[in-house]
């Protein structure tokens, strides 16, 4: 009797509302497959992996001339600066639309909420296509679509973390006539703080991502460059741009990493 009751449960119970999820999201997925047209025959066969042999090829030895490595080196600096400062945007419009809403009441934290999924909603990419008009090209159009997009995402966790923040400290200060500013500022933020700050340097990293990819519109930074040399099918100085994406990823996210930890400390 007692080795029947340690016997593990069935692997798909009818009652078990979990199993019933995988089983949806498992047909979804072959649904998925059948839909859509995949040539996967095709991108396997001989002549295709041929191609993409000779395409890989095309990519070594990457161009390292000093010249052109000084070019690159000035679009990453301009892809970094673009994501920090965009991110830095982000963090002080997300904290302004955190606090409405979290702590408004009735229609304007609906009003707020809204515009955080609005802002968040929209890609990075359609943004900077949208501000080229106004902005032109370079840099400033990709850092306004990166704060922009980042504020709602942004904007959106800052408002969780304020209401998941223990109400006791907040109380307390209430209790001895502080206003909600003070007790924001006194009891709520230095909760939240560390939390506020993990989440803005984990944005920054998918902002040194989206920063190069702006490029392709013309905001500037590595992603022009990258555009500009496939374009004219010049893969030794793609590959050259690659490298340097992949380099300029791998730094901000071990310094990221590293101050999360700090942080958390």
């Amino acid at each position: 009797m007692d080795s029947k009751r340690r016997l593990p449960p069935p692997l798909f119970s009818a009652r078990c509302r979990a199993c019933w999820l995988v089983a949806g999201v498992v047909v979804l997925v072959v649904a998925s497959f059948l839909s859509l047209d995949l040539h996967l025959a095709a991108f396997a066969s001989g002549e295709s992996l041929a191609s993409m042999g000779h395409f890989v090829r095309e990519f070594f030895p990457p161009d390292l001339s000093p010249a052109f490595v000084g070019r690159v080196a000035a679009g990453a600096w301009e892809t970094l600066a673009m994501s920090a400062l965009g991110t830095l945007l982000a963090a002080l419009l997300g904290v302004l639309m955190a606090l409405p809403a979290s702590h408004a009441r009735g229609g304007a934290r609906a009003g707020m909420r809204l515009l955080l999924n609005a802002l968040r909603s929209v890609p990075e990419l359609v943004w900077a296509a949208m501000l080229l008009i106004s902005a032109g090209l370079g840099p400033f159009a990709g850092t306004l679509a990166l704060a922009i997009h980042t504020s709602g995402v942004l904007g959106r966790l800052f408002a969780e973390a304020v209401e998941n923040a223990p109400p006791g400290p907040g109380a307390a200060l209430r209790t001895q006539g502080a206003g909600t500013v003070r007790v924001f500022l006194y009891a709520t933020l230095p909760q939240v703080l560390p939390q506020l700050m993990s989440y803005t340097l984990y944005r920054w990293e998918n902002n040194i991502r989206a920063a190069a990819v702006l490029g392709v519109v013309g905001a500037g930074g590595l992603g022009q460059l990258l555009m500009f040399h496939m374009g004219l099918f010049q893969m030794d100085k793609t590959a050259t741009v690659l490298i340097a994406m992949l380099v300029l990823v791998a730094l901000v996210d071990g310094a990221s990493f590293a101050l999360r930890r700090w942080l958390t400390r």
